[in-house]
């Protein structure tokens, strides 16, 4: 393929639609909105700071996720990653290890995890949900074995990177998931890697025509989903004077979930990272809005729920717009 179709069909491959991102920030909006009215005591600063940080590693792993499904690939080992680099982060801080080196070393093998996930992926050619179901129960198990749920309790000047305020600790983390948000959402839109990783999402066999590797750009999508988890492990490990091995249960539906709801299509090749904050926003909030309403929290799930459905529906809805679209 010349050099001008394959950038035709790179910039094909880019374009998103954002009616999916402005209806989740609309609801959001009206969430906040509610909030504002009828519990206005959810707008505290410190509580409200409390639950953003809390949030932070979730939206660091979602932004991962987000690029794996665009890849039209899915990472349901990413809880147990972010436990397995949690627990070594903790072994070597308890070792006296600078925290420099322990995040690089959390980081290094969250990549070398999400390695074996695209090795087995992207060079075996097996199914994603396959390989990461195998990669989750056998992380999570040896885990166990290892730890037998002994929490590891980290010494002093670890919580909070050891500044001198826990005020200061949470504003670092937030901005450190806010930056890597940003950075990415950028990259997506600018650079090439970001036009590579849709267009293998909307057409991999199409992307190889065009000169595309399409087996490279989606093993290095799983060793960045592998390094933010990794990143993330380290930003929950300095919340807490312990390392919970536990930890991370859960953690690959809930980044689905955000990125699925913030507009990303389950189907691959459409999406950005914009959608993802509010998405996870939208879901996070839904749990403290029920309590400061009164209302039972067991409630929650079951809007989360019916909130993911819709957003599979009207992906699924649109998927059949286009295609129709595109035949006519």
């Amino acid at each position: 393929m010349n050099n001008g179709k394959r950038s035709s069909f790179l910039h094909e491959a880019k374009v998103t639609h954002p009616s999916r991102e402005l209806s989740v920030a609309a609801v959001l909006a009206v969430l906040l909105l509610a909030l504002a009215i009828l519990a206005p005591a959810f707008y505290q600063p410190q509580p409200l700071l409390s639950l953003l940080t809390r949030e932070a590693p979730a939206l660091v792993v979602t932004c991962g996720m987000a690029l794996v499904i665009i890849a039209r690939q899915i990472d349901i080992s990413v809880g147990s990653q972010f436990a397995v680099c949690g627990v070594c982060a903790g072994w070597l801080a308890v070792e006296g290890w600078p925290l420099t080196f322990v995040l690089a070393a959390s980081v290094v093998t969250g990549a070398a995890l999400g390695a074996i996930n695209g090795v087995l992926v992207a060079g075996l050619r097996l199914p994603s949900i396959v390989v990461t179901l195998a990669t989750m129960v056998t992380l999570r198990e040896g885990l166990r074995l290892k730890q037998q749920g002994v929490f590891i309790n980290l010494p002093d000047g670890v919580q909070w990177f050891g500044l001198p305020t826990m005020t200061a600790g949470q504003w670092t983390v937030c901005g450190v998931a806010l930056g890597l948000l940003v950075s990415l959402a950028l990259a997506m839109k600018h650079l090439a890697a970001g036009r590579f990783i849709h267009a293998i999402g909307s057409d991999a066999e199409a992307a190889r025509l065009a000169g595309l590797r399409p087996g490279w750009v989606t093993f290095w999508v799983f060793v960045l989903m592998g390094a933010f988890a990794g990143l993330a492990a380290m930003m929950n490990l300095v919340q807490s004077p312990q390392v919970d091995p536990k930890s991370g249960t859960g953690l690959e539906l809930k980044a689905i979930a955000a990125a699925v709801v913030g507009g990303v299509a389950i189907s691959g090749g459409r999406g950005n990272l914009w959608g993802v904050l509010a998405g996870l926003l939208l879901l996070g909030c839904i749990g403290p809005a029920l309590t400061y309403s009164g209302v039972k929290p067991y409630w929650e799930k079951a809007i989360q729920g019916a909130i993911i459905l819709l957003a599979v529906v009207s992906d699924g809805l649109r998927g059949r717009r286009l295609r129709a679209g595109k035949t006519a």
